[in-house]
Parts: structure tokens; sequence; C-alpha cells
């Protein structure tokens, strides 16, 4: 503690200490403005697959979003979405991601997601909208993945090039020479729909979809990396058949004005497909994904869903439009590989599909 011995010496110490406030409160004083200005809204990144968005989706979202909150969207779309699950594990693993949420986790790469602990279990009091997700679209019982949207995986044909008569209707079928080279399908292990695929035919036939692959590949004209590289290859008609969604006919509708592009369903089924999101575990933003994910789920979002992402939405609330509704195809029977199977052998069915491939 000072202590001062005269007037004088009180009204100088006195002078000296103002000094050294007003010097202090100077100097902070633009550095202060100078943060304020430069301070931004939060962002939340979110990882998803190329076609949500150049196919409009993700435009809506973040339209939306930032309309709701003062917070910057901003998607990360480099490939398919079991390319962008790949490259969030691997950024992960090297503590360098910049993810906050993922969309589109297939439920068949749920063990794959799930495994390594990637995303935060939630609530319905997260997620208010997943009240009106039906119970058989959540395949992630602690709810770290959240369904938004399902289909279904089966053939398309251009009408214009087969006649019905002279479509395969089962798998068998599908290996017949008349067939060959007529086939475009995508890579199981970048691709969602081309891993759906390889799923399909290991329902039917078990242990033997190898010898099944086998009769079936000379009907294949090409295995694409990911769904729109092999879509647009059938659109300009390199093959008249390629795996794809049960949707695609109302696409063609709605989008082209005809109906060239038809739905077959081999076996008289498609094999089932929910896409869900999830917040990373290391995200350091997980109220504005809660946010996000509620969105994403909503009556409003799932709306846009059915000719923006041509899938159906999760959301029960959700209104198709009229065409879609007319012209999207439910098959009589959606097939599925159990989880629990998938999670025990997906290595070892990548890995031997992929030596039937080269050979």
């Amino acid at each position: 503690m000072y202590s001062f011995q005269s007037k004088s010496g009180f009204r100088f110490w006195s002078l000296v200490l103002a000094l050294s406030l007003l010097t202090s409160i100077v100097a902070t004083v633009p550095s202060s403005i100078t943060a304020l200005a430069e301070q931004k809204n939060p962002r939340l990144v979110v990882y998803t697959y190329s076609t949500l968005v150049s196919y409009g989706l993700a435009p809506a979202l973040k339209e939306e979003f930032e309309s709701r909150y003062d917070v910057d969207l901003q998607f990360v779309a480099t490939g398919d979405s079991r390319q962008m699950l790949a490259r969030l594990k691997r950024e992960l693993r090297a503590g360098e991601t910049r993810a906050d949420v993922f969309v589109g986790v297939e439920r068949s790469d749920a063990p794959l997601a799930l495994g390594e602990d990637l995303f935060s279990p939630l609530t319905e009091e997260d997620v208010p909208a997943l009240s009106s997700i039906p119970k058989r679209l959540i395949f992630d019982s602690k709810l770290r993945l959240l369904p938004y949207e399902y289909g279904y995986i089966t053939l398309v044909y251009n009408e214009k090039k087969f006649k019905v008569s002279e479509l395969p209707t089962t798998f068998e079928e599908l290996t017949k020479p008349r067939y060959k080279n007529k086939l475009i399908l995508e890579d199981p292990r970048t691709s969602s729909p081309g891993y759906s695929f390889l799923l399909w035919t290991i329902h039917h036939y078990g242990e033997e979809y190898l010898d099944y692959w086998k009769r079936l590949m000379p009907s294949v004209l090409t295995v694409a990396g990911g769904w729109g590289e092999a879509y647009e290859m059938f659109l300009n008609g390199e093959a008249p058949l390629v795996v794809s969604f049960s949707t695609d006919t109302a696409y063609s509708v709605i989008v082209e004005g005809d109906a060239n592009q038809k739905v077959l369903l081999l076996n008289n089924e498609g094999y089932s497909n929910i896409y869900a999101a999830g917040i990373v575990k290391a995200s350091d933003q997980k109220e504005w994904g809660k946010k996000f994910l509620n969105l994403l789920l909503s009556p409003k979002i799932g709306e846009k869903i059915p000719t923006t992402e041509w899938m159906f939405p999760a959301n029960r609330e959700a209104r198709l439009p009229i065409k879609f509704y007319q012209h999207a195809v439910k098959p009589p029977k959606a097939a599925e590989v159990p989880l629990s199977l998938i999670k025990e052998n997906e290595e070892r069915w990548l890995r031997e599909w992929s030596r039937v491939i080269r050979q």
C-alpha cells in the first residue's frame, strides 16, 4: 500500500495514476472495436454427399436455417455418401476434421458409421421433429443417426430401349446372354446404392452370392464410382439399365416431362434404403447441430425432399407433390440384410466382391 507524505506528493502520484489508467483505456478501445468488427457468426459445417448439394436440398436448408439463426451454414461434399463417411473417419483419426454434422449415412452403412463412436446420442427433446418419424425407419436405438428420408434401390430402364416383354424380372434372368453389357452398376466400396445392390444379391443368394456375381458380370457394362456418374452414363444412353431408385419415374415425369425412365423390380421387390444424419461427437457446435437436425427432419424441409432428393420424406406429416405420389414406386416387398450380419461380414463381402470383378 502506497503512503503519500504531502499534498504535492499526493497530487503527483494521483496524476501518474490517472495518466496510467487513461493510457490503458486508450490502448484498449481500438482493440475492442477491432475485435467487435471482426466478430463473425458461428459456423456449422455439414459433411454430405455431392448430389444433396447439386440437386437442391442444400440451398433450401441453408436459406431456411440462416433465416432462423445467426449461424453460417457450410456444406462440404466431394463425393458419394460412403466416400464422405470414409473422409470423416480419416479426419477424425487425424484429429483435424471441421465437420459438425454428417448428412447421408445410409442404413447399410450404420455398422461402418457407428463402429468408431463418431456421433453423439440424441433424444426427442434434442430434436422434437423426431416424434413424427415412424419407428420402422429408426435403425439406431441410441439415436445417434436420425432418419430424414427413405426409398428403395431397384433397377431403372429406358422405355425406348426395352419392350416390357424383353425385360428381366428376376436376378437370374439378368444374367442371360441377351443382357450382355446392358447394365451400369455403382461400386459398393464407394457408393451407397452400389452397396445396397450388393446386399440385395446377398439377401437372395446368401454365401453363394459370389457365384451369382460371376454369372452377372458379362451383363455389366461398367462399375461406376458413384450414383451420379452411373446415372449420367445411363441418361447419355451408354446402357439401358442402371442400379438406381424406385422414384426415378417420378423424376423423369416432373423434370423431363416424359416417363421414359421406368422402375424395374427384380423378384417383385426393392432394397430398403434409409438415409440418416447425426452430430459429429467431436463438434463444439452441438446445440446448433440439434437445431439443424430438427429443421432437416421437419415437414417443411420434408416436403422439398421428393423433388430435390427424389426420395420419400421420413416425416409422416410432410405432404407429397401429386405427380411424385402418382409415379414414385413403393415395391410390394422390401429386402433388407440384418445389420448384425452386415457388421460381422462387411469387410469380407467387399474384399471377396473385389476379387470377383478383377477376374
